[in-house]
């Protein structure tokens, strides 16, 4: 398929431009050196070590992140879509994101910036992650059964309580704790390190990997309950494993880039309208091209407003809510 050879070379391509531009435009000849002589060991080294650790230090992981981060979400995205039957879900809807700004807010309110009972802000903002997943997870079944229209209500309920407590914990933070607040609620890859990539790589590659093994059995799920359980699929054990995956691949990314709204929900749509909505390689070419988003969107993010950034939420938000309104229109099945 043409998709599955263009996408990975524009990623790639789209990666290595967004590392050479910045505050500091670098040519694409230095940055392929210093890449290949980190990544190979090959004699590329430039003789100024301050571009050396420009590109490795500061650009490389950010984009990295940022390709990992929008790749994830926008897995999570397709994946809920499917399991709640509803096509406008994405981890904002079902709570998942809400459960993980309360996290790191109450790190960085409550702790000072430092660690609270021992956590660190990542560490908190997936347990909140987690914990909005198994909430929403309780709530969401009738009878030992998961249903569709019970797990987007149940989302939506602990979405706002724990948006209530965020706004709550934000009164008493001081105005220095609230600056970190706010970019942190809004998304942002500009502190990403190697320490972190290693460990959200892991999990987005590993768990897009086993959602991607369930591609059948997903694609059952869309011709309904009934009809999946007829050709033999355990629904309600489905749902539950889908859910627990996704909790995980949104707690990991959430954790290292804050809450960033609208991909989940775009990326999945898009890919449909092109390659149609078979999960085997509807989910794949989700991640591929979220990585690419989020990439395309982190550029911009550092060079619309130069020498100053602006959080990836607003512009995800300003691009993907148009988007958002178009899917209300076209989508019939809502009305």
């Amino acid at each position: 398929m043409l998709a599955f050879t263009l996408l990975p070379v524009a990623l790639a391509a789209t990666m290595v431009v967004a590392i050479s531009i910045g505050a500091v435009n670098i040519p694409l000849g230095d940055v392929w050196a210093v890449v290949l002589h980190h990544v190979t060991g090959a004699d590329t080294a430039p003789s100024d070590p301050a571009l050396d650790q420009i590109v490795w230090d500061f650009r490389t992981p950010r984009v990295v992140l940022a390709a990992l981060v929008g790749a994830g979400l926008a897995v999570t995205g397709a994946v809920l879509q499917t399991v709640v039957s509803n096509p406008l879900a994405d981890p904002i809807v079902l709570g998942f994101s809400y459960g993980a700004t309360l996290g790191a807010v109450l790190v960085i309110t409550l702790g000072g910036g430092a660690a609270l009972a021992g956590l660190g802000v990542s560490a908190a903002a997936f347990l909140g992650a987690v914990a909005a997943g198994a909430l929403v997870f309780a709530l969401g079944q009738r009878r030992g059964r998961l249903a569709p229209v019970r797990l987007v209500l149940a989302g939506v309920a602990i979405g706002y309580v724990f948006l209530s407590a965020t706004s709550f914990v934000q009164l008493q933070a001081t105005p220095t704790e609230l600056r970190t607040v706010m970019f942190w609620m809004l998304g942002s890859v500009a502190g990403a390190t190697w320490d972190q990539i290693p460990t959200v790589t892991v999990v987005v590659l590993v768990t897009t990997v086993l959602l991607s093994l369930f591609g059948r059995r997903l694609n059952v799920l869309l011709a309904g309950d009934e009809s999946a359980t007829a050709l033999g699929v355990d629904v309600n054990r489905l749902r539950a494993v889908l859910l627990v995956l996704s909790a995980l691949l949104t707690g990991t990314v959430i954790a290292v880039a804050g809450s960033i709204g609208f991909v989940g929900l775009m990326i999945p749509h898009l890919v449909r309208l092109t390659t149609g909505a078979d999960h085997r390689r509807l989910l794949p070419l989700t991640a591929l091209l979220g990585a690419l988003y989020l990439v395309l969107v982190d550029l911009l993010s550092r060079t619309v407003n130069r020498p100053n950034e602006l959080p990836l939420g607003i512009l995800t938000a300003l691009l993907g809510a148009p988007f958002f309104l178009w899917l209300l229109r076209r989508n019939k099945g809502l009305d």
